[in-house]
């Protein structure tokens, strides 16, 4: 069976390379993709899928049923690019680009519904196999969705975290994602071990305008506040433990309004990531300790909000192994890296966190992740490759009687269920407001 999807998904090979390079040219940013997700719902209905569309705003679930009952599993892609404004095929108007192999993401998936459905696969198989096309994977426009927040359209900035809240996982029970890479220490294929989890923080200092040349000291300056705070920020690095991988990288999106005006409001963004939850929760104190002494030292005000972003990704070790014995069969013996733990983040690691997941790479682009060199290189690896990885995966999960699907599940303890996940990441939702002259803070 495997043999014969593969074969069917060669036959395809024109179609699925036309969809990853069809997407490439057209990116769109998270929540707004809605091109990309009329290909995809266009392509399933072609194929005689069901499906569901406008999940989370854009998202689109396919679903193929097995000959039998048995486990769900889910194979997606994501929908969304991101802000890359010199990139060769990027969105002029919006600076959108697709610097980080969303593309191909969405091309194998549909490449592996055309081989899964070309050879009739689902009558040899036990259980439902989900074809999930997932929105806005990177934190861009964080203005833009916390607004969404406040009108009641969104719970959460990511789209896998939305879907969760929405109940669109409720049926899952395991879930795949495979990215593209780029690194040229990487052999064709690689399994992380892990990726670091983050929380999303946006800053507002407040000070007093006045004219920066003449009557300066009748000012509060907002931006030496904001200086002063990522400068305690930087001297807290010593205490970030190796092991947790803290990344914490903050860009000032407003620094004034003009030159001769002293600083009234100054915007900071910024992640804090870690490997754990704790690693997470102990950096975020920190920083936020620095926010507050930028804003006591100058006399200003800061208004500190705090949102979910990813949480850690966790391997299913089965799953990896399966994945490393498609690798072998698929490129060779030897093409499959050990990648460690990244301390990068990705929203796959809330799925990870309540059921059996996967969440390798495969190669065939060339350039740095979020620059304007990244470019797919290797259709026939980065697209091609990935439709048959994700449908041998599958075919493994749920053949005859799902047997190891249903030998991995009853392995597997999932680290929370939906409802501890979902208070988890309502606590992390908050909002603080420190006055530096009074010391005073208030919390909502």
């Amino acid at each position: 069976m495997k043999q014969s999807v593969c074969d069917a998904i060669d036959r395809r090979r024109t179609r699925i390379e036309e969809i990853g390079d069809q997407i490439m040219m057209n990116p769109e940013l998270g929540f707004k993709e809605f091109e990309t997700a009329r290909l995809v719902g266009s392509t399933m209905e072609e194929f005689g899928v069901p499906h569901q569309t406008g999940l989370a705003i854009t998202g689109v679930k396919g679903v193929l049923r097995g000959r039998k009952p048995g486990p769900t599993v889910a194979l997606m892609g994501e929908l969304d690019a991101l802000h890359v404004p010199d990139h060769p095929a990027g969105n002029p108007e919006t600076k959108a680009a697709h610097g980080c192999r969303h593309n191909a993401q969405i091309a194998g998936l549909l490449g592996a519904m055309m081989g899964m459905v070309d050879a009739g696969a689902a009558e040899e198989l036990a259980g439902t196999l989900v074809f999930f096309a997932v929105p806005a994977e990177e934190s861009v426009e964080i203005d833009y969705r916390t607004k969404l927040i406040e009108q009641g359209k969104l719970h959460f900035l990511a789209g896998k975290p939305e879907l969760v809240a929405l109940g669109c996982f409720d049926d899952v029970d395991v879930a795949v994602m495979i990215h593209s890479h780029s690194e040229t220490e990487y052999r064709k294929t690689a399994v992380l071990e892990s990726c670091n989890g983050c929380v999303v923080k946006m800053i507002r200092f407040t000070g007093l305008a006045a004219h920066a040349g003449s009557e300066p000291h009748k000012g509060i300056n907002a931006l030496n506040a904001a200086q002063l705070a990522l400068a305690a920020i930087n001297a807290q690095r010593e205490t970030f433990r190796d092991e947790d991988t803290v990344r914490v990288h903050p860009i000032i999106t407003k620094g004034g309004d003009a030159v001769n005006v002293v600083p009234s409001e100054v915007w900071i963004e910024t992640y804090v990531r870690g490997k754990t939850n704790d690693a997470i929760l102990d950096a975020d104190a920190k920083v936020d300790r620095a926010f507050r002494a930028g804003a006591m030292a100058i006399g200003a005000k800061v208004e500190i909000k705090t949102f979910p972003g990813y949480m850690p990704l966790r391997n299913n070790e089965a799953l990896k192994e399966m994945f490393r014995e498609n690798s072998r069969a698929l490129f060779g013996d030897r093409e499959c890296t050990e990648a460690g733990h990244d301390p990068g983040s990705t929203d796959m690691g809330d799925i990870s966190q309540l059921m059996p997941s996967l969440h390798p790479s495969i190669g065939g682009a060339t350039g740095a992740y979020h620059s304007a060199e990244w470019h797919i290189s290797d259709k026939d690896l980065a697209y091609v490759g990935m439709a048959k990885s994700l449908a041998m995966m599958a075919i493994d999960l749920l053949w005859g009687e799902a047997q190891k699907a249903n030998e991995i599940l009853a392995s597997c303890d999932p680290a929370m269920t939906k409802a501890e996940y979902l208070e988890l990441q309502n606590n992390l939702l908050r909002t603080e407001i420190y006055d530096g002259e009074t010391g005073k803070s208030e919390r909502r």
